[in-house]
């Protein structure tokens, strides 16, 4: 047993069943356990529950302060969204009859212009955090808008309601149906600079700036090339889109024919690194992959989206087959759910779709799945030596989770264990299972106004 070392107090103190993955493991149950969280945020110890008299007086907590789970609960790591669009959730599960190229000029562009008024940004920002937490979010990568201010306030919004967040000022400078919705290029790289420098000064505990290219087709080369240094020179994560719909993938063809493919468009503008994540991907090369592999770059795999918009479908199986970083997101609004189960299950629909079309495709396990949205998410982010999983001095980020909720969706019979319970939750469970959140030990759900 580890001794206390540490002038940390002990913040919370669970017992009962913990699941986790391990990058050796996909599913880890551990089971009579005890877990302890010090007033730093951080996983102080987790062992065996025989040995809890000891345990307490090593760490110095009393015995009554221990939070006992049921026999029908279980503590998991937090999910991970690696790309959502927290500006289009105000019409998330509408408009979604058109492919990407004609949905973005009809709907998103106009939508997004909208955040110039920032109490219009504070109404849809504070929903969209809100909701995500409820659902088990405990990290979100988002998009915001080319608006600078209001970007500000997202990120002042996550960390009001304890959210660990990623958040990106959209920049493009080109090709866009909507005139009033893009910036020249020095706004883009002046309103940048503006961003990350009042957001870092900030010194939010838990969320950062990330420089965010829309995407190749409304950025110009040279917009591309300063986005890359600001985010080189500054140590900053990047995201955007690639290779979501073939329609997409030709038009980069045509924008950039200097480049051999739209890998190589992000590559030559140093915008793959090891803290990019890319969206979708779903018509990449082998070729390409072994570019994100090189780069240590990585891939928000967006099920619901490619599907809802006819995008295409991800060949998750090969992407791990290239040992390239991969996430889950829920891309709302492309995709129509904030849920992270949600992108769970359209990520197995998604795997079963492949193995109906190609018997030999190995069809994804709930398993490797549930890895994806916890672990899998940190390590596409790079934050997975902070977090992802229940190991000793990482943040603590975790859902408590009761399958047994009144009028809850999940029924349970006789004889089914901790395994089971788990698939079930992940298949047929929402946010009324979610019974408590915690972000680097702070309990965020339920919000301390309800």
């Amino acid at each position: 047993m580890r001794q206390n070392d540490s002038t940390a107090r002990i913040a919370h103190v669970f017992s009962g069943t913990f699941v986790h993955s391990t990058p050796q493991t996909a599913v880890e149950i551990l089971e009579n356990c005890v877990l302890g969280v010090d007033d730093e945020g951080k996983i102080a110890f987790i062992e065996k529950d025989k040995d809890l008299v000891s345990v307490s007086k090593i760490w110095g907590f009393e015995t009554s302060d221990i939070k006992q789970l049921g026999q029908n609960e279980f503590l998991m790591p937090g999910m991970v969204d690696t790309h959502i669009h927290a500006s289009q959730y105000s019409y998330s599960g509408t408009a979604l009859d058109l492919p990407l190229l004609e949905w973005l000029n009809t709907y998103t562009f106009p939508v997004e212009a909208k955040y110039k008024d920032l109490d219009f940004a504070n109404d849809v920002y504070t929903k969209v955090v809100r909701r995500t937490l409820k659902n088990g979010t405990t990290t979100a990568c988002y998009f915001a808008t080319i608006h600078t201010d209001a970007s500000l306030l997202l990120g002042e919004l996550a960390d009001k309601f304890g959210q660990r967040a990623l958040v990106g000022k959209v920049c493009m400078d080109c090709n866009s149906a909507v005139p009033q919705y893009k910036e020249s290029q020095s706004e883009c790289k002046v309103e940048t600079d503006r961003f990350i420098k009042e957001l870092l000064k900030k010194k939010y505990p838990n969320v950062k700036p990330v420089v965010t290219p829309r995407f190749a087709p409304s950025c110009s080369a040279s917009l591309l090339s300063e986005l890359g240094e600001i985010a080189n020179n500054n140590k900053l994560h990047i995201q955007s889109h690639i290779s979501e719909s073939k329609g997409e993938v030709e038009l980069v063809k045509t924008l950039f024919p200097g480049c051999k493919s739209y890998t190589d468009v992000y590559l030559k503008h140093n915008l793959l690194t090891d803290r990019t994540v890319m969206a979708h991907g779903c018509h990449l090369t082998d070729e390409e992959l072994e570019i994100f592999h090189e780069t240590g770059s990585a891939i928000s795999h967006c099920p619901n989206s490619n599907i809802s918009i006819c995008s295409g479908m991800l060949d998750v199986r090969n992407v791990l087959k290239h040992k390239v970083k991969l996430g889950l997101g829920t891309d709302v609004a492309g995709g129509y759910s904030p849920s992270m189960l949600d992108a769970i299950r359209r990520t197995l629909d998604t795997s079963k779709t492949l193995t109906i079309q190609d018997p030999q495709h190995q069809t994804l396990t709930f398993e490797e799945v549930f890895r994806l949205a916890t672990l899998g998410g940190c390590e596409a982010l790079s934050m997975d030596e902070q977090t992802g999983n229940f190991v000793v001095g990482k943040d603590f980020d975790a859902l408590r989770v009761n399958v047994c909720v009144p009028d809850g969706p999940i029924d349970l019979f006789p004889g089914e264990g901790p395994k089971v319970i788990l698939e079930k939750f992940l298949n047929l469970g929402d946010d009324r299972n979610i019974t408590e959140v915690y972000v680097a030990g702070r309990q965020v759900v339920p919000f301390p106004d309800t």
